[in-house]
Order: structure tokens, then sequence, then C-alpha cells
């Protein structure tokens, strides 16, 4: 019986000949990710000596620009880390700051074939690239940062296959939707995407679905290699890889077909995203307070033009507050060339700096009690953006940015019909 490709990883990984589900696999690790917040006084380790500073990457982007003393307090600590160790892939604010992930992911960081860990729990957006990514605890990153090691029980793997072609207006995060509507909770368990209609999506899609794993609770997310892949890679980091394809005969959990043809723009209602999506009209004509596009699964360079196309020559309604978070600085300054940014603030958007921000309610973009909120990022949550008396709508950036407009929860297309314009 053959392996599946996180299975593949894995065994690579650990110098093991094979790796099933229930396995515990001891693994070398090939990339560790650490963050601003593994700098706060209350998680901090005083650590002596580093693995192999090489395969660490630091990435301001939680609390960025620091909003607070104990933020700023933390930064420092992590500027002289980095310095005593002699860390090189140092992202500090600045031109080369972004969110974790998509930093991971201009940078190509996350090798097709390797294992990528962080201490974040959307870690899992870097298996968009072939990759075996993680998110993991404190302790454990320590450990991985000492010692270049670290463990993962096996948990059997869940198969996708894309086929058909998405209709126009129709994103990743629309599919994620259908998915985390139809097949629910994968706890435990690994996904795994592939298929003919693979070749047809952006690396920007799958990185959006890849991340968007976490909210089904699954360990790993994986997507099989291609052209689009190994050039994308090759063009921004020149160390070797070796991508991993499943066997023909793999064991799965389960697998299933997905018809991108047949999905339509999708709702997922406040609290939770699993067994919770609906169509866009069933909720259509909610009010909101505020509409806001980012977060590692909705702020890559594909989100902003979208939003730009959907608001060119209209304004946000009255009353309402359109946030657009860019996933990095680069994609900032894509979308700053593209004219994309110019589009959005003139339909009276915001443009903030790259940060998880108003994605986790940490900044820029907290919610007050009872105030309604339509988002393109990674949770719906109570509580997640602000006041547990909120309630947050998670749907696609095209819906998000029509929405904006139109001042109540519409399809891209017909938010004219609601705006102040």
């Amino acid at each position: 019986m053959g392996m599946t490709i996180i299975e593949k990883i894995l065994a690579r990984a650990s110098g093991a000949k094979e790796i099933r589900a229930g396995d515990l696999a001891v693994v070398n690790v090939d990339t560790a990710v650490i963050l601003d917040t593994n700098f706060y006084w209350t998680v901090r380790r005083d650590i002596k000596r580093l693995h192999d500073p090489e395969k660490v990457v630091i990435i301001y982007d939680h609390m960025v620009p620091a909003p607070d003393q104990t933020a700023a307090e933390a930064h420092k600590y992590g500027r002289e880390f980095a310095k005593r160790f002699g860390i090189r892939r140092f992202h500090d604010i600045g031109a080369r700051q972004g969110i974790s992930h998509a930093v991971v992911a201009d940078n190509a960081y996350a090798l097709p074939g390797s294992v990528l860990v962080c201490s974040d729990s959307h870690t899992c957006a870097a298996g968009a690239f072939n990759a075996a990514a993680r998110g993991i605890g404190a302790p454990d990153m320590v450990y991985v940062l000492t010692t270049g090691q670290t463990w993962f029980q096996v948990g059997e793997t869940i198969r996708y296959d894309l086929v058909g072609e998405l209709q126009p207006g129709i994103s990743a995060k629309d599919i994620f939707l259908h998915l985390a509507g139809i097949y629910g909770d994968h706890a435990n368990q690994n996904i795994e995407f592939g298929g003919p209609a693979l070749a047809g999506l952006s690396l920007n899609a799958r990185r959006t679905l890849a991340t968007m794993g976490a909210e089904l609770s699954a360990e790993f997310v994986t997507f099989e290699a291609d052209a689009r892949l190994t050039e994308y890679v090759s063009a921004r980091n020149p160390a070797a890889f070796e991508a991993q394809a499943p066997d023909a005969d793999a064991v799965y959990g389960a697998r299933h077909s997905i018809d991108l043809s047949r999905i339509e723009p999708l709702v997922a209602l406040p609290d939770t995203v699993v067994k919770n999506s609906v169509a866009l009209d069933a909720v259509a004509g909610q009010s909101i307070h505020q509409a806001f596009i980012g977060s590692c699964a909705n702020g890559t360079l594909d989100d902003l033009a979208e939003a730009a196309r959907v608001v060119a020559g209209q304004q946000v309604a009255p009353g309402v507050r359109f946030i657009v978070t860019p996933g990095s600085q680069a994609i900032y300054n894509d979308a700053l060339r593209a004219g994309y940014v110019q589009t959005l603030m003139d339909a009276g958007a915001i443009v903030t700096t790259a940060t998880c921000g108003a994605c986790f309610g940490g900044h820029m973009g907290v919610l007050a009690p009872g105030e309604i909120c339509i988002t393109a990022s990674t949770r719906n949550f109570k509580g997640r953006m602000g006041d547990p008396t909120s309630r947050i709508f998670m749907a696609s950036p095209a819906t998000v940015a029509a929405s904006a407009v139109a001042g109540t929860i519409v399809a891209a297309g017909r938010q004219h019909e609601g705006s102040a314009t």
C-alpha cells in the first residue's frame, strides 16, 4: 500500500522507510518560524543556543506596528534575540514585513517536500506549497529551536479531487465554505488537494484553501505540486527541494470530488464555519457596520484586485467602515503599483499596514458591542474580532467589497441596489 503526500514528507523528514496513519513521527524540521508574540515576557524562554540559526525565520506580524508598550518591549527583545544568534531571515517592521504566512509565501520559505513549523494555528497555509506545515505550542517551539526536531501523531488523510472550473465572481473562499458546509470537521485528519482543476487555481487561491484548513481542525493540508508551483518556488528560493506526490495506491480515510463549476457564493453565519454555510441570498439585506478584507487567508494580491474591481467608481455606504489589510508589505507595494489601493481608497476604504490586526481582534478594526461585520478573513468565532456580542459573517472578498458599498450583505454585482450612489 502506498503513501499520501503528507505521509511521504514525514517519512523523508524522519528517516523512516514509510509512515502510516496512527504512527508517531519524530521529524527533522527544515524551517521554524517565530513571531513577535513569541517574545512577549509572559511566554518567552531564556534560550542559550539554537540548533541551526539558518533554519529559523523571525516575522513580526500580530501587533505591528507596536500598539502599546508591552508589544514594543517584545519587539525590542526579539531584535536583540535575532542579533545574538545571527538570524539572517528577520522580517522586522519595514519593507520585508507582513503576516507570517504571507511572508513565507512571498519568499518561498516552505519548500516542496519540507517540514515547516510556526507558533500560529494557520501555519497549514504553507501546505499550498506541497509542504508539511503545522502550528505548534510554545514548549514545542523551544524544543525545535534547540534540537531541530519535533514529533507528530499521524492522522488519516482525506483527499479532495478538484474538477470543473469556477464561475466568474466565485473564489477559493467560496470553495472552502462549500467544503466546510458539506464535509465539516476534520479533527485529527489531514487534507490533501489535487485533481485536474488544480492547474486552474492560482497559488493565492491554493493558499486560501490551505490556510482555512485550520478552521476544520485539520492537522496538515497539502497540495499536489505542479509546474506553476515549482516555477514560483524556484524563482524565489535557490535551495534544492524534492516535491512529493501521492502514490497511486495511497490509502485515504475518504476521497471526495468537488465540482468547482457548481460552487455558488456562500456565507458562513456567525460563531463557527463548520456546517454553517448558507447561500448568500439567505442573508442578503443584513445590515453591517464593518467590512474587512485581509488576514493570511484573504490578504493576497488576487483578493485586493477583486475588491478593487467590485468597488471601482462607487462609494462605501454611510456608517460602514471598510478596512483592507494586505497580507504583506510586498503585496501592498504590488497593489499600489497596480492601482488597486487608489481605487479602494477612492471608494472610501482604509488600507492598513500588513498585520494580523483586525482578524484576531488585536487592533486596527476591533468590533464594539452589538456591531455586525462581514469578513474575508480566517475566523468568525464569537468575540474573535472584539466584543462577544458582535456578530461576524464570513464571505469571499467580492461579497465583502460589495456589501461595504451596499451597507448590507449583498452579492457582487448587486451592490449598487442598496448603495448611497
